[in-house]
């Protein structure tokens, strides 16, 4: 009766990309900012953070440049 909506790949990986890129803006803010973060009463090091930015921003560049290539 009713279609189940379907996301196509080319949305799917804009969509990843974007998220990617959220992410690796937030550890850039950190960076720039120094502000600390503390999980469990543990002080997490920037290097975490630079870490972070490097695998985010490399994932989010594979959405964006796999998005194109899937119109």
């Amino acid at each position: 009766m009713f279609e189940e909506p379907t996301m196509n790949i080319k949305t799917y990986c804009v969509l990843s990309a974007l998220l990617f890129t959220l992410v690796a803006l937030a550890h850039l803010v950190r960076l720039i900012n120094g502000w600390p973060v503390q999980v469990g009463g543990m002080t997490v090091p920037m290097t975490v953070s630079w870490f972070g930015l490097a695998v985010t921003a490399g994932l989010a560049f594979w959405g964006f440049r796999e998005s194109r290539a899937a119109s």
